[in-house]
């Protein structure tokens, strides 16, 4: 199998190019997300066509493919699922982009920026009204009951963290509540489900929610790296913004944590004035290096962790993949590293 090492592109389109057995899933998927916009009104459909054509990561109905293979056989309820968290995720995007003023996303218009807030608000909450009247056709209550519950946790997250937006006692712990729901829900969400449809035992079921979990926990802490250290056209969307906007990351923790009292004084007044901080004014007040390092190491202890939790699995390709998955976030986590 190809390895992920040879390359740091982060695109989940490079991510996921070793498993060419997975693309015909992938490719089915797209069609089906696709297809969801004729089934709502009407008037409507041109939105909703609009928001699902966008070419996505799709890294949820990957997950849940993997989940599936690596414990039974794939069924028509796996693509199902993988349908269903993809559109709770497009609908916290649309909602995502009003709150942050986006308007652009993926090289083309936001739907706020198309057509305003108000009505972009209604395209979300009708993306997620779909989405859990889908899972209601799984014909298994526990899971529809766990989708609802991981999108509770998506819509949490996000409250929590405008509502924490420039708050200078948020703390670590409150950090990774924040971004467990309002980011490694979904993942957890698509690891446990896709091995409950196969009828896994509970021990399974859970240490795939865990791996899940700790991926994508992970993921977001490397996403929050390369908010600060990412080249823009690399990367191909604009960085370097989460403190402008006054959200509180784990470099930006471990910075205020390492600071002496007279630094931490001097960012919270910047912060708190919301002056344009740029990376030169971090590395003059702290160990802006060192407190990067840190959250590169808590991002790559939470994968060792993850790929502890795939040895209740039988050997397969799809679990070959999963520790893929593992292997390839280490290296984009090294790759942040100064």
């Amino acid at each position: 199998m190809t390895s992920y090492t040879q390359t740091l592109n982060p695109s989940l389109e490079e991510e996921l190019s070793p498993f060419s057995f997975l693309r015909p899933e992938l490719d089915r998927v797209e069609t089906l997300i696709r297809e969801q916009a004729t089934k709502f009104d009407p008037a409507v459909e041109p939105y909703i066509s609009y928001i699902l054509n966008t070419s996505g990561k799709r890294i949820r109905p990957a997950l849940t493919f993997l989940s599936g293979g690596a414990t039974g056989e794939l069924s028509d309820d796996h693509h199902k699922l993988a349908v269903i968290l993809e559109l709770i995720h497009v609908a916290t995007l649309v909602h995502d982009d009003i709150i942050d003023g986006a308007e652009i996303r993926r090289q083309a218009p936001t739907a706020n920026a198309k057509w305003g807030d108000g009505l972009s608000v209604l395209l979300g909450d009708c993306l997620f009204a779909h989405a859990l009247m889908l899972s209601s056709q799984l014909g298994d209550k526990v899971i529809s009951e766990k989708v609802a519950s991981a999108a509770n946790d998506v819509c949490s997250g996000e409250i929590i963290q405008t509502q924490r937006r420039f708050d200078l006692q948020l703390s670590k712990s409150d950090y990774f509540d924040i971004i467990q729901k309002k980011t490694a829900a979904l993942f957890a969400a698509a690891m446990e489900l896709g091995a409950r449809l196969n009828q896994q035992p509970a021990g399974i079921c859970e240490a795939l929610h865990q791996f899940g979990l700790h991926i994508g926990t992970a993921y977001q802490i490397y996403d929050d790296c390369i908010d600060l250290v990412g080249d823009e056209k690399e990367f191909g969307k604009t960085l370097r913004t989460d403190l402008n906007k006054g959200k509180l990351t784990l470099p930006i923790l471990n910075l205020l944590g390492s600071a002496s009292e007279r630094q931490r004084e001097k960012l919270h007044r910047l912060l708190i004035q919301k002056e344009p901080l740029d990376v030169s004014t971090l590395a003059s007040i702290a160990d802006y290096a060192g407190s990067i390092e840190a959250a590169i190491d808590t991002g790559q202890e939470l994968v060792t962790e993850a790929r502890e939790c795939l040895t209740v699995l039988d050997e397969s390709d799809h679990k070959e993949a999963l520790l893929g998955i593992a292997d390839f976030l280490d290296v984009l986590l090294g790759g942040c590293r100064q």
